[in-house]
């Protein structure tokens, strides 16, 4: 029998487990100080709930997807992302929550691409989502959330980058636009970027063969195409960012390989990791989202933070790790008569809430 872990997964033993579970705590202590109650969904769901929301040029739905059949015969998907399963939760539920809904998560997500450092097929996340708000205000606080996290982790080589991608009044004709400059180029896009240019132009930017290439960058932008609304709610964004001292750069071809988000698109980029996984924290505004899962139109915005990425770049960066634990007392019984002393002394450190172990014949 294969005794090593499936392709693209890991065994997480200690201490790389109690650093993986410091990490988990410190998203717990950070998303609680902003005010954000713990959920859970599914591992999995209806292979439907992702297909509808992802855009089905986005890589997720079209090569990531871990789908199967139950035995019943209904398509399942192990979840790629958290963000469809929190809005769908809370379409369903949203007569007994707050509004503004402010939740976050702690799990493990599925998406099935090349393994690599930095890229597995099952990753752990860290996730904030703010429902039922359409200010920038929003934006703003989500974005701090993610800093605070990253800050408090004593990262320093990263960047956040920032964009606004319109929404549905302003991106159509954009796309148009990028279509017409595209034109005489298709011979240079590769099979894949063609299909995402039809079906979402945008998306040409995101692409991992053709997207950095010059006559690609050269390509119009966003923010030069912003309808009113969009241009105000962005400058707000900036606005608070500066205000809140959050540093960032702009990026006018950064788009999210999701199609449900709108406006405010945002990531952390890590100076100490390879370009293909230096993305840590991506997130943005998906106002559109609760709509095509067929609910009333709902504003949202939020993030998901590759934990397993956070863990590299700290690594990378010599950072101190989250304490091994271990227990804080080891009683060593000498001779046959402390033993009975040893085995008391060590129930009455439990009781009194300090971790405490000592020795046994098997080594247990």
């Amino acid at each position: 029998m294969e005794l090593n872990p499936p392709r693209g997964t890991q065994d997480v033993l200690p201490d790389r487990a109690d650093a993986m579970l410091g990490l988990y705590e410190h998203a717990h202590r950070t998303a609680n100080l902003f005010g954000y109650r713990y959920v859970e969904t599914p591992t999995f769901e209806h292979t439907e709930l992702f297909a509808r929301t992802s855009g089905e040029t986005s890589d997720v739905v079209t090569k990531e997807m871990y789908t199967f059949q139950d035995k019943g015969g209904r398509s399942l998907t192990l979840r790629p992302e958290s963000t469809a399963s929190v809005v769908r939760a809370y379409l369903s539920n949203a007569q007994g929550l707050p509004n503004p809904f402010k939740a976050y998560y702690v799990g493990p997500h599925f998406r099935h691409g090349r393994p690599q450092a930095g890229r597995l097929r099952e990753f752990r996340q860290f996730g904030i989502e703010v429902i039922g708000v359409d200010d920038p205000a929003a934006d703003v606080e989500v974005i701090a959330v993610g800093e605070r996290f990253l800050r408090d982790r004593e990262l320093r080589d990263y960047v956040l980058l920032l964009n606004s991608i319109g929404d549905p009044a302003c991106r159509p004709a954009y796309g148009e636009r990028l279509v017409a400059y595209f034109e005489p180029h298709l011979d240079r896009l590769d099979e894949d970027c063609r299909t995402r240019l039809t079906r979402n132009p945008l998306r040409v930017f995101d692409c991992k063969v053709d997207g950095r290439k010059d006559f690609v960058l050269a390509a119009p932008t966003i923010t030069q195409n912003l309808c009113e609304p969009c241009a105000a709610h962005f400058a707000e964004v900036r606005a608070g960012l500066d205000e809140a001292g959050i540093g960032y750069e702009l990026d006018p071809r950064l788009v999210r390989g999701l199609d449900y988000y709108t406006r405010t698109a945002f990531e952390w980029a890590s100076g100490v990791l390879s370009p293909a996984q230096a993305t840590v924290n991506a997130g943005g505004r998906y106002d559109g989202l609760a709509g095509a899962l067929g609910g009333a139109a709902t504003p949202g915005v939020g993030f998901g933070m590759g934990l397993d990425r956070v863990l590299l770049a700290m690594e990378k960066e010599d950072l101190p790790l989250p304490r091994a634990r271990t227990p804080r007392c080891f009683v060593v019984a000498i001779g046959a008569e402390a033993s009975p002393v040893a085995r008391r002394l060590v129930a009455e450190l439990r009781d009194a809430g300090i971790p405490a172990a000592r020795p046994s014949r098997n080594g247990r």
